[in-house]
């Protein structure tokens, strides 16, 4: 197999944010020449996937900036420190965005969403065993939950009518596991 990989040979910062830091990298080929590359350095964030014991999930509904308009989600955030346990985010976003809170969270794996120009992984769980709270938003945050079938948000998924790569990754990720456990749904 060749050697494809990029090694940084300098590095600038073009902007540092509260969530995202742009970097312009100069690299050095797997050739040996050199070429420019522009990044994000993303936090990481973990996106849960409730499981109710009757086959239900919940989503949400959240205006994002970016795109200017409103999706449906998987309860998902950000890390708040370098240290922090992807399932510690899990479980708090959960509470967060859907006042739930879960027995057991199972790991369902990383995925990177954007490595065309940012280092952003998402860890993906599979919330079950389900207690219902009330949610904790921040002061800045607005999130509508959804319950539904979780069959039916699989179905979305696939047909197009969810239009969140995360949400579509980890309803699938999650279908898969839950067929591979032999569970009916």
């Amino acid at each position: 197999m060749i050697d494809l990989t990029e090694t940084s040979v300098s590095s600038e910062e073009l902007f540092d944010g509260v969530l995202l830091h742009a970097h312009r990298d100069t690299v050095r080929l797997p050739d040996g020449r050199t070429a420019s590359r522009e990044w994000l350095d993303h936090p990481g964030a973990v996106a849960v996937v409730p499981l109710f014991a009757n086959g239900d999930t919940m989503l949400i509904r959240q205006f994002r900036f970016p795109p200017r308009r409103t999706f449906v989600e998987v309860p998902a955030g950000k890390f708040d420190h370098d240290d922090e346990p992807s399932e510690a985010v899990g479980r708090r976003e959960l509470k967060e965005e859907t006042g739930l809170s879960a027995e057991t969270l199972t790991p369902l794996g990383t995925f990177f969403p954007c490595i065309g120009y940012s280092n952003e992984v998402i860890h993906v769980y599979l919330a079950e065993d389900l207690t219902q709270g009330e949610q904790e938003l921040t002061d800045d945050e607005f999130a509508e939950p959804m319950r539904l079938p979780f069959e039916e948000a699989v179905a979305q998924a696939m047909d197009g009518s969810l239009a969140d790569m995360k949400t579509i990754t980890a309803l699938t990720r999650a279908h898969y596991a839950i067929q591979q456990r032999g569970a009916k749904i």
